[in-house]
């Protein structure tokens, strides 16, 4: 199975169909609040209709704001999942050129806009990691911070009491148990290793 992909940057796309501008803009979001600000900073007082979807796992809202229904979320949720990606938003900004489209016609510059706009877009694989929490003595604490890279981990924490430092580290879950071994090996199994 191939993993799952997101967006590695913000992209997008403007095309015009029949006098009307549309205007797609897609990034990557980690959960619904980076969804909806993303929606929100994508603003044009002088647009028509700001159409969006997003998809989070098994989560996903659309909005046609004034199209009639199902003519523009919809199209571009479906774009988000024809791409197979997760954890985009993706906003459609439509400026009226005084023609009107139809139903079929407003599906299909929505959707097309969006997902012209996704697969010009740069992707990245998802990839699931957990994160330890690493209590050793200072010497074993400045070993690991060097040897991070190694595991594609990174130090999102460090406190430090009398005898060490406590160390909050995030890794892919690939990596996990061949880091905890690490551990153990370099304090004499001294580190006490937690989830965090």
């Amino acid at each position: 199975m191939d993993p799952l992909q997101t967006l590695a940057a913000p992209a997008d796309f403007r095309e015009e169909i029949r006098k009307s501008r549309f205007h797609a803009s897609a990034a990557p979001v980690a959960d619904a609040d980076e969804a909806t600000a993303f929606i929100g900073s994508v603003h044009h007082s002088d647009a028509s209709h700001h159409c969006w979807a997003w998809r989070i796992g098994q989560r996903y809202r659309f909005f046609d704001d004034g199209e009639p229904g199902g003519t523009a979320g919809k199209p571009i949720l479906a774009a988000i999942d024809g791409h197979d990606l997760d954890r985009v938003a993706v906003v459609v900004v439509r400026w009226f050129g005084g023609i009107k489209l139809g139903a079929g016609g407003l599906m299909r510059a929505y959707g097309g806009c969006a997902a012209e706009c996704l697969r010009r877009a740069s992707k990245r694989a998802i990839v699931a990691t957990c994160r330890l929490r690493i209590d050793c003595d200072f010497a074993a604490a400045a070993a690991l911070q060097n040897q991070l890279g190694s595991y594609t981990a990174v130090k999102l924490a460090e406190n430090f009491h009398a005898n060490g430092a406590i160390l909050t580290i995030e890794l892919p879950l690939a990596q996990r148990m061949r880091f905890i071994e690490h551990v153990r090996d370099l304090t004499r199994g001294e580190a006490r290793i937690d989830a965090a």
